[in-house]
């Protein structure tokens, strides 16, 4: 068994008056050649907006990006129509595509009355897709009743093979969440390549402690367990290309 763990105060962080985000790659004006990726992972940003703040209308383009929401919510608005609010136990994908502008904001929404009143907390992921020049797309489900603790549920996968709540445009990549009581194990799937964040509490994997915010990338994992110490949550990518077979 290979992997390394990142532990989370490694990370690269940017901060604004009502942002704080913490990089697992190089992104935005941390830039860092030896770490742009892994696996077919550009992005993984775990991120805290205010309340009544947030990203202003942008572009996108030629990216799979799947927001995973673990306190408050988030209001998503873009150029091609769609709205909706992202919350703890939704998974939600946009495709960028051949371009989509939208906006992310911590914002009121109807219907939901604690929405926009207190800071979100989520992890916004990318992937490159398969293929270039597809359409724009979105896509978002509630699976919060399929998370009962112990049990690996497939969030978002291109893998024709797997069954996922939302399907993204890169085959060779299926993200998994697990929560977890204390004392419960899951077994992590088989891969090339295994990128694993801690969203909340304190897990083992191989006798290794990991705390929220740590990471750990790992090659050709499949079947060791990963147990909790306290209540816990993780996304779990599994990938079986690599970034430089998608650009070869």
């Amino acid at each position: 068994m290979d992997f390394r763990v990142i532990p989370a105060g490694d990370r690269a962080v940017t901060t604004t008056e009502w942002l704080t985000s913490r990089h697992a790659f190089s992104f935005g004006d941390h830039y860092d050649p030896s770490n742009t990726h892994f696996g077919v992972l550009l992005v993984n940003n775990d991120e805290i907006v205010a309340p009544g703040e947030g990203f202003v209308t942008h572009p996108h383009r030629e990216s799979e990006i799947v927001t995973w929401v673990t306190s408050g919510s988030l209001v998503h608005q873009d150029s091609e129509g769609h709205a909706g609010i992202v919350y703890p136990g939704l998974a939600q994908r946009m495709s960028a595509g051949t371009g989509i502008e939208h906006s992310e904001r911590n914002d009121r929404w109807a219907h939901r009355a604690q929405a926009g009143v207190a800071p979100v907390h989520y992890v916004q992921m990318w992937v490159m897709p398969d293929e270039p020049g597809l359409t724009p797309s979105y896509d978002q489900r509630d699976i919060d009743d399929e998370l009962s603790p112990g049990r690996l549920v497939a969030i978002a996968s291109g893998d024709p093979a797997r069954d996922s709540a939302i399907r993204i445009a890169n085959r060779s990549a299926t993200l998994y969440a697990a929560r977890f009581a204390a004392g419960s194990s899951i077994d992590l799937p088989a891969a090339r390549h295994t990128h694993l964040f801690v969203t909340r509490g304190t897990l083992d994997l191989a006798g290794t402690r990991l705390d929220e915010g740590d990471a750990v990338r790992a090659g050709d994992l499949g079947g060791e367990s990963l147990t909790a110490r306290t209540d816990a949550e993780v996304l779990i990518w599994s990938m079986d290309r690599d970034l430089r077979d998608l650009m070869s």
